[in-house]
């Protein structure tokens, strides 16, 4: 998953490289990313409540192998000349239906791979692979995309697709812990709401964690532009977001290695996440902003880190995929909402602010958790799976 994800984000860079060279407008850039988050927030929570019901592995499979199709179709485009920015919108949609459905039944069949009390660490290390993933994709694509061109990108990442793609058909099946399967009818998805919502705290950190998610991650919206008018070079964005992904994977594996992640963990990695933001919208070269990064990213990927452990832990298994969807809905599905946003603030308000107003509201969302919810018993102590009643 971490080579498939190198050359993912070889492509995102790439592509949004090429949407500021068409438009340079944030605001083109932010409907680029509702493109791709939209349709997570339109059908995530369908999707996770398919993913308690079918065959994960065999989903997860036929969904990698759609988004290695995308990305080849993208290098064909650029190389037969036809690559505009209609095009590049369209292959993104195709790109967000796709992972909309990858999503839960992905991270849903890794709780599959490992004993129960490893599921906290495995969600863990997942967002470490996927944020890891980053320090090396921005990077190819900073240094290749002048010397090679956006098609070779596109190609990357359908030949890097290959790997996660035979590791799943590799997989020994008799291994694989197999929930038991929610029976059709119901409500799965207004179960899993009413869960969210009587959980003790569940309800309140829920919406913390998605007001953070939608202000406090839009920093691909901006920066494409930010680097090119106030720090004098595009590549900025690549190496930034090298630098984001190095913290990122520091902030990932700093939760991993915890016995039990807590409230308490995730406050800290809010207000890490915020104050390097406010620092990131002040930054006045790229030197600066390549050094703040690193805080940036770890205090973002430990957030998301800490939440996806925190949830996990709280629900029983045969909920964990819809809990997983919700989740993936509050934070990548919140991206058609802040990144426009994002968008018209740096158009219109100035860059700094596109930066400035989502540190601002992470911090908000901090000292609400810190001051609000700090006097829980839950918030002090680490959650126990054994002594929950679900």
């Amino acid at each position: 998953m971490a080579i498939s994800q190198i050359g993912a984000w070889v492509q995102f860079t790439t592509v949004a490289v090429v949407v500021d060279r068409l438009t340079e407008s944030t605001t083109a850039i932010g409907v680029l990313t509702a493109l791709q988050f939209g349709p997570l927030l339109v059908i995530g929570a369908w999707a996770g409540s398919l993913s308690d019901r079918v065959n994960r592995h065999q989903v997860v499979l036929i969904t990698q192998s759609l988004m290695a199709v995308q990305a080849v179709l993208l290098a064909l485009a650029h190389v037969t000349g036809t690559l505009t920015l209609g095009l590049v919108y369209v292959a993104t949609l195709m790109l967000g239906i796709v992972s909309a459905l990858d999503n839960p039944f992905r991270r849903g069949f890794l709780t599959e791979l490992v004993a129960p009390d490893e599921i906290s660490n495995v969600m863990s290390l997942n967002t470490a692979t996927m944020t890891g993933s980053r320090i090396f994709g921005p990077a190819i694509a900073a240094l290749l995309i002048g010397p090679f061109g956006v098609g070779w990108m596109f190609l990357i990442n359908a030949v890097t697709s290959a790997a996660i793609i035979f590791s799943i058909v590799g997989i020994d099946r008799s291994l694989v812990r197999e929930p038991p399967r929610v029976a059709k009818g119901g409500q799965p998805i207004r179960e899993a709401v009413r869960f969210i919502a009587r959980t003790p705290l569940f309800g309140s950190v829920f919406a913390i964690y998605t007001a953070v998610s939608t202000f406090g991650y839009n920093h691909n919206v901006a920066l494409p532009r930010i680097a090119d008018a106030a720090w004098g070079n595009r590549m900025w964005f690549g190496w930034i977001m090298t630098a984001t992904s190095l913290g990122s994977l520091i902030g990932s594996l700093l939760t991993a290695g915890r016995p039990a992640v807590t409230l308490r963990w995730m406050t800290a990695n809010a207000f890490v996440l915020g104050i390097a933001g406010v620092a990131l919208a002040f930054s006045p070269s790229g030197p600066v902003a390549l050094i703040v990064a690193v805080p940036l990213g770890l205090g973002g990927a430990g957030f998301i880190a800490s939440m996806n452990s925190w949830s996990q832990d709280m629900c029983p298994p045969e909920m964990r995929g819809r809990v997983l969807a919700f989740s993936a809905v509050a934070f990548l599905g919140s991206y058609p909402i802040g990144g426009p946003i994002t968008g018209v603030i740096g158009d219109s308000v100035g860059l700094t602010w596109s930066l400035l107003y989502g540190a601002v509201i992470v911090l908000g969302c901090a000292l609400w958790l810190r001051f609000r919810l700090i006097s829980s018993s839950i918030m002090r102590e680490p959650i126990e799976t054994s002594t929950l009643s679900v």
